[in-house]
């Protein structure tokens, strides 16, 4: 028995190293402060928001009048950029592997870029087709959006590394593997993606989601289920939601239901096509390049701090790690918020101008009526209007008389998730294998899992 003990106990010293403080401080400082500026919520003016979110208000709130100018210009230069690149080649940007990348795109995403600097354009000096530039269409885009976008993804890039570079996805990862990989076929790390969407933005979300997978750490598979399934709505947002809807009085009961019937979607939604069809397979460029499988005789918490200073221990430089952050900025500003401004305008005159998403929601009226829903035929729309952006089905739903009708259109604007205006836009654009028509599919999919829970619940509350 002795012998035994003594052979387990070689076995776990193997498995396990010592550390320097200064080791286990490179892990937990920087990884504490992502925490506090990610995943801690705060109050401020009775408003449930982060760390992050009070940056990125502040400045909004600061610079605000200037961004829609400033974005324009990003736009335009972005597009400009993209022309002269495909026209000329010039030999700065082919020997500039980040301004290559930047600028040298394909004639579908150039197209896009210089229609989203038209748009802006047309938006800000109020010149062309009103359809282009309504406050309805390209107007919520250029004024309401994407100044959110800018500030949101700036502090978002310059900070991500501190959740992604010093170890505490690795650590958290170790610790919680055994809930996520039975229940939801996901490695534990992706409860931080969970995380800092549901205090933070959706957006933030799947932009861990995409870094995730394009550095190894999550599969093909793995990847498209977190970016589809847990990029949920913040807690601010839902409460804009249920504000104008007018059942903000019911707040807990309403995100209580957007909890459930997300659990619900992200439990049904990765076992069936197109999702379950996706390949366990690592990005191809990168390999995999994790392992979160506890070995036998360490506990949890141990291996996670050992992974979590061994990642801590690859940064050689600070200053390596900024530079990557403002690149990623860049990138954004420059290739996301175009595509943003193009698809986002032409979604919205598609809902506002055209019937298209009044005959594709004519499916849901009989749907609706079998569950109970009062003002069906009313209602109907706002099932499919999710699908160009968020904010739609609440514009629908607030003109709706019925409280319960209300409450269910606004449970399900928020846990269909994938809307083209932000979401869908920025997974076309990342390496994650999901094609238009997947996401749409997915997107009817959720919507047809999560409405039955949604009117139960609903039911239930206003029995």
């Amino acid at each position: 028995m002795g012998a035994k003990s003594l052979q387990h106990k070689e076995q776990t010293s193997s498995y396990t190293k010592e550390y320097t403080a200064k080791q286990y401080m490179k892990f937990w400082l920087p990884s504490l402060i992502g925490v506090l500026l990610f995943l801690v919520p705060i109050s401020v003016n009775d408003k449930v928001t982060i760390g992050l979110g009070v940056l990125a208000d502040g400045l909004q709130g600061a610079i605000a009048d200037y961004i829609p100018l400033f974005m324009t210009t990003v736009l335009c230069a972005s597009a400009a950029g993209s022309l002269l690149v495909k026209g000329t080649n010039p030999d700065f940007f082919q020997k500039n592997a980040f301004l290559k990348g930047l600028f040298d795109v394909s004639p579908l995403w150039l197209v896009l870029r210089c229609l989203g600097a038209v748009f802006a354009v047309m938006t800000l000096t109020e010149i062309g087709p009103g359809v282009v530039s309504s406050e309805f269409t390209g107007g919520v885009v250029l004024y309401d959006l994407i100044p959110v976008l800018m500030v949101w993804f700036l502090f978002a890039c310059l900070f991500m590394p501190l959740l992604l570079q010093f170890g505490l996805m690795d650590f958290i990862g170790s610790l919680v593997r055994k809930i996520m990989h039975p229940l939801f076929k996901l490695p534990g790390r992706s409860s931080v993606d969970a995380l800092a969407s549901w205090m933070g933005s959706g957006t933030v979300g799947v932009l861990l989601t995409t870094q995730q997978y394009e550095s190894g750490y999550y599969t093909k598979r793995e990847a498209s289920v977190v970016a589809t399934n847990f990029s949920i709505a913040s807690i601010a947002f839902s409460l804009v939601i249920a504000t104008f809807l007018d059942i903000n009085h019911m707040f807990i009961q309403f995100y209580f239901t957007v909890i459930i019937t997300g659990i619900v979607a992200a439990v049904i939604c990765p076992r069936i096509p197109p999702l379950s069809w996706k390949k366990d397979t690592y990005y191809e460029p990168i390999g995999k390049q994790i392992d979160e499988v506890v070995p036998e005789g360490v506990s949890s918490f141990k291996w996670g701090v050992q992974k979590a200073v061994e990642k801590a221990s690859e940064v050689k430089s600070y200053r390596s790690v900024a530079w990557g952050g403002v690149k990623n900025v860049i990138d954004i500003w420059f290739a996301l918020i175009p595509l943003v401004m193009a698809l986002g305008t032409i979604a919205l005159i598609i809902a506002e101008f055209t019937p298209i998403f009044t005959y594709l929601s004519y499916p849901f009226v009989p749907f609706l009526q079998l569950l109970g829903i009062p003002e069906a035929e009313a209602a109907a729309p706002a099932m499919i209007v999710g699908f160009a952006d968020m904010f739609l089905p609440a514009v629908i739903g607030s003109g709706i008389e019925s409280e319960l009708t209300r409450f269910v259109i606004g449970v399900m604007s928020l846990t269909q998730l994938i809307y083209m205006s932000e979401i869908g836009i920025l997974l076309l654009k990342s390496k994650i294998p999901l094609s238009f028509v997947q996401l749409f599919v997915i997107f009817l999919q959720r919507t047809i899992i999560t409405l039955p829970v949604a009117a139960a619940m609903a039911h239930l509350i206003f029995f």
